[in-house]
C-alpha cells in the first residue's frame, strides 16, 4: 500500500537566532523565530510523514507549549517521526521538498542538507529531493520577513 503525505511550513525571521534548515546551520544574519530550533524544512517534512500515516500532525506530537521542545534541534523531532511512521508499519519511500526563501541563496547547501537528512531518516540521500526558490520579492517570503517550505512524502507499507 502507499500513502502519499503534503507538509507546510513557515517562521518569521528573527535577530539573534541561527538559521538552521534541513538540518544544517545556515550563515545568515538572522535565524527563524520559534518554539524549537524553527527548522521549517524538517517541520513541513515531519508533518507530510504524520500526515500520509494518519498520524496527525507535528503540533499534536511535539507542542509549542511543551518546556521539553523548547529550542529542541528538529533533528530529534524528525527521528521521533520516523519512528512513529515505523513503529506503525510504514517504510519512507521518498520525499520532494521546497524551501521558500528570498535570502540566503540555498543551493550551495542542499546536498549537505540531503545527506544530513538521509542519516537522520536511514535512508539513501538520493531518496530526498530538496529544491529552493524565491516568491519573485512577491508576499512575506519576497519581503524577506521569513521562510516557508513544503514537502511531499511517499510512504509504503
Amino acid at each position: 500500500m502507499y500513502r502519499i503525505g503534503f507538509g507546510y511550513d513557515v517562521h518569521a525571521f528573527a535577530a539573534g537566532r541561527e538559521l538552521w534548515l534541513g538540518g544544517i546551520r545556515v550563515a545568515h544574519d538572522k535565524g527563524l523565530a520559534g518554539h524549537s530550533d524553527a527548522d521549517v524544512l524538517i517541520h513541513a517534512l515531519c508533518d507530510a510523514l504524520l500526515g500520509a500515516a494518519n498520524l496527525r500532525d507535528i503540533g499534536f506530537h511535539f507542542p509549542d507549549t511543551a518546556d521539553e521542545y523548547e529550542n529542541i534541534d528538529s533533528k530529534i523531532l524528525l527521528r521521533r517521526t520516523m519512528q512513529l511512521v515505523r513503529e506503525k508499519g510504514y517504510e519512507f519511500g521518498n520525499a520532494d521538498c521546497t524551501i521558500c526563501a528570498e535570502a540566503p541563496k540555498l543551493n550551495p547547501h542542499i546536498p549537505t542538507m540531503q545527506q544530513c537528512l538521509a542519516e537522520v531518516m536511514q535512508t539513501d540521500a538520493d531518496n530526498i529531493s530538496i529544491k529552493a526558490t524565491t516568491t519573485e520579492k512577491l508576499g512575506f517570503t519576497g519581503r524577506k520577513e521569513g521562510i516557508s517550505a513544503y514537502a511531499t512524502v511517499l510512504i509504503t507499507k
